[in-house]
């Protein structure tokens, strides 16, 4: 059964987060970062949109230390 659409916000603001499969890491090293900073600022210029905030993690998620 596919998902259904998300509702669009009245504000127009959205979180948007990308979370590795499996729990496997996003990016690996600086370059990998670097390299989706780019594509996140010229995806901003073509898409016109504001960009709040950002936090790069290696993956999103939250692990306990004992």
């Amino acid at each position: 059964m596919a998902r259904q659409a998300r509702v669009k916000s009245a504000t127009g603001v959205h979180h948007v987060m990308l979370k590795g499969l499996d729990g496997r890491n996003i990016f690996l090293d600086d370059a990998d970062r670097s390299i989706f900073m780019e594509k996140l600022n010229k995806a901003r210029e073509i898409g016109g949109f504001e960009l709040y905030a950002y936090c790069l993690m290696a993956n999103h998620t939250f692990t306990a230390i004992p």
